[in-house]
């Protein structure tokens, strides 16, 4: 009996431990990989470098359900898609295979500032005939003192009209 006696408080003290979780270092860890992500996530959309034209007001981001097409053109008589280089008969087969595929995907094109609108104009003229449902222009937006005026009245007070007689 006292062999029986002498192994129960032994069993009341492990009883009486608790493990605890220490979660300070999974918080740590998770923090880590959030901040490498968000370094790392920008630079994984590998596109075709452009001086994009700004503009002071743009459009909020939609979402839609489909990515739309994106079409870059960094000189004229260049054109760019998934990453592949086309002349302007390839890329019109290209995108025709593409509308085909799925009708309701959006265009984008991305042009280069430098651009002359008439080498926009032709291209545009062609994606337009494929029949997409939409044709958009990629944007940056411009910042500084140069914006328009939201109403006319800044103009009108440039040029004197605004002013007390």
């Amino acid at each position: 009996m006292a062999a029986h006696a002498g192994s129960w408080p032994r069993r009341s003290r492990l009883a009486a431990v608790r493990p605890d979780i220490n979660v300070t270092p999974l918080v740590d860890v998770v923090l880590v990989l959030l901040i490498i992500f968000m370094v790392v996530t920008p630079s994984l959309q590998q596109d075709v470098p452009l001086d994009l034209p700004g503009v002071f007001h743009p459009d909020p981001e939609g979402e839609n359900a489909v990515d739309p097409i994106k079409v870059s053109m960094p000189r004229a008589g260049e054109y760019h898609l998934d990453g592949a280089r086309y002349d302007l008969d390839g890329l019109v087969e290209r995108l025709i295979d593409e509308h085909m595929a799925e009708p309701e995907r959006r265009l984008v094109l991305r042009g280069d500032q430098k651009l002359k609108y008439s080498d926009v104009r032709d291209i545009m003229a062609k994606l337009q005939r494929i029949g997409f449902p939409g044709l958009n222009f990629m944007v940056g937006e411009k910042h500084g003192g140069n914006a328009p005026a939201a109403d006319g009245a800044a103009a009108a007070d440039k040029d004197g009209a605004g002013a007390e007689g």
